[in-house]
C-alpha cells in the first residue's frame, strides 16, 4: 500500500515539473519572440492626411517595345488616393485627417499603369497578365517641415487569367492591384524609418 502510494506521489510529481517546464518554454518562446502589432513609428505621429494623388501617365510619349500603345485608365488617380485612405482606416496606427490638423503628410502621383502579358496559349492568345501601379510617394514630417522618406517607383501588383477556373475581369484585378499598392504604402508609413 505504502509502495502504491509512493509511485502515485512521484508520478504525480513528474507530471506537475513536465507541466511546469512545458509553460515556462512556451511563456518564454511567446514573450520573446518580439512579434508586436503595434506600428514602428514614433508616438509623436497620430495623424495623416494624404494628398490627392497626380495623375502623371504621358499618354503621348513613346510606347516601350513590349507595347505598342500606352495604357491609360481614367480616374485611377482617384481610386488611389481613395483605397490608401481607407486602408489607413482599417489600419489603425495613423488617423486620416484634414491637412491643417495632420502631423503626417502623404504625397503621391501615379507614373505608370502597365498590363504585361505573363503567359500564352499555342495559339499565342494572352491567357495571363500582370497589373502593374507605379506611384512616386513621400512622406512629409508637418511639424519639423521636412521630408520623412521618399519612395520612386512604388509598385502594387496583381495578376489575373483571361480563361479557365481562375479567370477574373480586368477591373477586379485593377482592385487587386490597388489593394496590394495601398497595403504597401501603409505599410510602408508606418514602418520604422
Amino acid at each position: 500500500m505504502i509502495n502504491y502510494r509512493l509511485y502515485r506521489f512521484k508520478k504525480r510529481m513528474i507530471q506537475l515539473v513536465t507541466l511546469s517546464t512545458t509553460c515556462y518554454l512556451l511563456s518564454t518562446v511567446l514573450i520573446g519572440c518580439g512579434y508586436t502589432t503595434r506600428s514602428m513609428i514614433s508616438n509623436k505621429f497620430k495623424t495623416i492626411y494624404i494628398t490627392p494623388f497626380i495623375n502623371k501617365v504621358d499618354i503621348t510619349s513613346e510606347s516601350y517595345v513590349a507595347s505598342k500603345y500606352r495604357i491609360y485608365r481614367p480616374t485611377l488617380e482617384t481610386d488611389i488616393t481613395r483605397t490608401v485612405v481607407d486602408k489607413y482606416l482599417f489600419d489603425g496606427n495613423l488617423r486620416p485627417v484634414r491637412e491643417e490638423s495632420a502631423d503626417l503628410i502623404l504625397k503621391g502621383e501615379l507614373i505608370d499603369f502597365r498590363k504585361d502579358p505573363l503567359r500564352y496559349d499555342e495559339n499565342d492568345n494572352v491567357t495571363e497578365y500582370r497589373i502593374n501601379l507605379v506611384v512616386n510617394i513621400s512622406l512629409w514630417d508637418k511639424k519639423e517641415d521636412k521630408l520623412a522618406w521618399q519612395e520612386d517607383g512604388f509598385t502594387g501588383s496583381s495578376t489575373y487569367f483571361t480563361s479557365g477556373i481562375d479567370a477574373k475581369s480586368e477591373g477586379t484585378a485593377v482592385n487587386d492591384a490597388l489593394d496590394d499598392l495601398a497595403r504597401r504604402i501603409v505599410e510602408r508609413t508606418v514602418e520604422q524609418w
